[in-house]
C-alpha cells in the first residue's frame, strides 16, 4: 500500500487546504488552516504531525507548514478532482454551486482512480462534441 491510499478524508482535506493556503499566502499556518477548514487549533496540529511523519508536509510547531513534493503532489491531484467533479456536477448535470462544491468535496475522496478517468474521459468527449447538449 502507498503512502497515498493511507490518507484518510480528512487528511487529504488538510493538504488540499495546505495547498490553497500555501498558494496565496506562500506558506500556511496552523491558526490559517483550522480558520479555513472551520476547525479548533488543537484539533489542527496532531493532524499536522500525522502528515509531517508521512512527509508530505513540512512543520515545526508554531512555525509555517509547507507541503513537501509528494505533499503537493496529492494535493494537486485532490484538487483536481475536485474542480473536475464541481465542474460536472454544475455545468453537465446543473447542481447548483454551493451543492456541487460541497458533492464534490465528498465525491473527491471516494471515487477510485479507474472510475475518475472515465468520468474525465466522458466529460471531455462531451465537451468535444459539436453538438452535443444544444436542443
Amino acid at each position: 500500500m502507498t503512502k497515498e491510499n493511507e490518507l484518510s478524508e480528512s487528511l487529504e482535506d488538510y493538504l488540499e487546504t495546505i495547498l490553497e493556503l500555501q498558494t496565496n499566502n506562500t506558506v500556511a499556518r496552523s491558526k490559517d488552516i483550522a480558520q479555513k477548514m472551520n476547525i479548533k487549533r488543537g484539533s489542527v496540529t496532531g493532524m499536522l504531525k500525522k502528515l509531517a511523519a508521512q512527509e508530505f508536509i513540512n512543520y515545526e510547531p508554531y512555525g509555517y507548514v509547507t507541503l513537501t513534493p509528494s505533499g503537493t503532489k496529492i494535493a494537486k491531484e485532490i484538487e483536481g478532482r475536485h474542480i473536475m467533479l464541481k465542474d460536472f456536477l454544475f455545468r453537465m448535470i446543473g447542481v447548483d454551486e454551493k451543492t456541487a462544491n460541497d458533492t464534490a468535496c465528498r465525491m473527491e475522496h471516494s471515487m477510485d482512480r479507474a472510475t475518475f478517468k472515465k468520468l474525465k474521459q466522458f466529460v471531455a468527449s462531451i465537451d468535444a462534441c459539436p453538438n452535443c447538449g444544444k436542443a
